[in-house]
Parts: structure tokens; C-alpha cells; sequence
């Protein structure tokens, strides 16, 4: 099948398309004909060779862990979904490759909500995974009051989170650049300006303390966070690994079989229906420009998600 891959570790410029095995449906899994992969940081990490799953990384590999397509292959034990239904999710890099290629197996996965066009939905399953795994941390209960703060709101995981957030009833401040506040808004946040100095402007918004806060960034906040929120205990990070040092949870995806958390896809997708929720999407590209569509993922400011289009990978479709 042809795919997006690259041989080597290196800037977006090995990526290339070229033709790889087919991946087939196991125990528990789907292979969905692809449409839509997202570009998320895990991918640019793995491509870069930054992660720490570069030693056990095979070559050449698939970049992309969230995909969108048609389910083509069901394998043993799966029930609740049959060949021709239009899924999400995310494929298990580490077992089964990448998603940015004609075919790729799914190890956790929801129904496609109609009204989501395929680039929405190839770029939900991972921030609304890490996006829910780090709300429960938080302990951000439905219809409970309270004031969270998101530092890096405006970008795939954190634009996600936000959604979430709100739709449980917290309210929700979020960080980013002064050109992403209207965004930020249009989910449903109180915009506040990035970057150092945040106490000050949080407290200017006549707000004395949050609640929990989520360092969605990485961009070195969590001392601040962590005053904010009267204790380490208050905050998680999805970026900053100095955090344990500080007593700040880190909170890292697992793509191996149904990871913590896995059930916010279908709550995510039902929020959808309702039309509570959507998935921002800044940029696509074809599968021929993966370069570009690591590049622009990299760049700032980020307002959602880049993603591939995976169609010309797949011409039966």
C-alpha cells in the first residue's frame, strides 16, 4: 500500500510517500480505508527522533496516531461496529504503525459524528483522549463550580480541552497569543494573555485564585500554576517534564491497546451531535506536502490542528 514514511530521523524533509506492507485487523482492532490523519507533537517527536520511543521505533515508519476513514477489516471479538461504518481514533504506533497511509488499524475508536467533516474527525481521537485523561486528574466534575485555567489553550489538545471543560460546567480561562483571544472566546474561554507575568493578569480579571490548572504548553508556567492554584497537587502537565520534580503530575498518553480515558471519544462525538463540540482545524494538506503539514504543525500560533488528506493514498474511495 502506498503510505507516508520516513527511513530516517531528521527535519520534516525525510518524510516522502512510498509503498509499505498492508496492516490487517487483529483481536479487538478495526482497519479503517483512511481519509484524514492528524499531525499531533507525539508525531513531529517521533519524526525528529526527540522521543523517548525512538530506540524501539522501526524504519521505515508511518507517521500519524489519529486517523478517520471507513472501517474495511473488523477483527475477532469486535461487536459493536462492522465494515462500512465511519470511525475515529487512533492506531497503536509502537505494534501496528503509523496512520498516514491507505490503511491503518485502530486500537480504540468511536462512530463518526455526521455532522464532522472527515478533517475534524482524523484529528480528534489523541487530544480528546489526553484532553479527558487530564480533566479527570483535575477531578472537573459535571455541574461542579469551577474556575480551571489552561495555559496553551488555542492549540489542538488545549482548543479540545477547553470544549470539554465547559461542556462540564467549569469556567474555563485560557492562554494564548493576543491574535487567538477571539478564538479562545468562540470556545467558550476567558482569553488571557500568554506567557510570563500570568498571576498578574489573572488576578487583574478580579479573580484572586483558580481551581485546578492544566499546562498544556510546556513553555516553563508551572511555577506560576502552581501559586495560582494554591498547591502542585492543583495541576497537571501534558508537556513539562520538570513537572515531577515540582510535584506536578505528568500526564502521558499510552497508544497500547484502550488507554485511561479512551471513553471520552464517545462522549466527545455525542457532544458533537448536540452540537456542543467541534474540533479546530487550522490547516490540511495532501498527503504529498507531509513535509509542509509537519512544518505548519510546528509553527505558531497554533488555533487547532494540521492534518493530512490521505484520499489520494486511496482510490477506491
Amino acid at each position: 500500500m502506498r503510505a507516508v514514511t520516513f527511513d530516517r530521523f531528521g527535519p520534516p524533509e525525510v518524510l516522502g510517500v512510498g509503498s509499505v506492507p498492508e496492516p490487517h485487523a487483529g483481536p479487538g482492532e478495526v482497519r479503517i480505508a483512511v481519509r484524514t490523519a492528524g499531525v499531533a507533537p507525539v508525531d513531529l517527536a517521533l519524526r525528529a527522533g526527540d522521543s523517548p520511543s525512538r530506540d524501539s521505533l522501526a524504519l521505515p515508519h508511518i507517521p500519524g496516531v489519529d486517523a478517520a476513514g471507513v472501517i474495511d477489516e473488523v477483527g475477532a471479538g469486535v461487536m459493536d461496529h462492522a465494515v462500512g461504518d465511519e470511525v475515529f481514533g487512533a492506531v497503536d504506533v509502537a505494534r501496528l504503525g503509523g496512520a498516514s497511509a491507505r490503511f491503518a488499524v485502530l486500537a480504540f475508536w468511536a462512530a463518526k459524528p455526521a455532522g464532522w467533516s472527515w478533517q475534524e474527525a482524523g484529528a480528534a481521537a489523541t487530544g480528546v483522549e489526553t484532553a479527558t485523561r487530564a480533566l479527570d486528574l483535575l477531578g472537573i466534575a459535571d455541574g461542579q463550580d469551577t474556575t480551571l485555567l489552561i495555559d496553551g489553550a488555542s492549540g489542538g489538545v488545549g482548543s479540545i480541552a477547553v470544549q470539554l471543560a465547559v461542556a462540564r460546567g467549569a469556567r474555563v480561562l485560557g492562554t494564548g497569543r493576543p491574535g487567538s483571544h477571539d478564538f479562545l472566546a468562540s470556545l467558550g474561554a476567558t482569553p488571557v494573555d500568554y506567557g510570563p507575568g500570568l498571576a498578574e493578569r489573572v488576578h487583574a480579571l478580579g479573580i484572586p485564585r483558580i481551581d485546578p490548572a492544566l499546562d498544556v504548553a510546556g513553555a516553563g508556567s508551572l511555577d506560576e500554576l502552581v501559586a495560582l492554584a494554591g498547591g502542585s497537587e492543583s495541576v497537571v502537565t501534558l508537556a513539562d517534564f520538570t513537572g515531577p520534580a515540582r510535584g506536578v503530575r505528568l500526564s502521558l498518553g499510552r497508544y497500547g491497546g484502550q488507554p485511561d480515558g479512551c471513553h471520552g471519544l464517545e462522549r466527545a462525538a455525542d457532544l458533537a451531535v448536540r452540537g456542543g463540540f467541534r474540533v479546530p482545524v487550522q490547516a490540511v494538506f495532501p498527503a504529498c506536502r507531509a513535509a509542509e503539514a509537519h512544518t505548519a504543525a510546528a509553527a505558531g500560533p497554533r488555533r487547532g490542528k494540521t492534518v493530512l488528506d490521505l484520499t489520494g493514498l486511496t482510490p477506491h474511495i
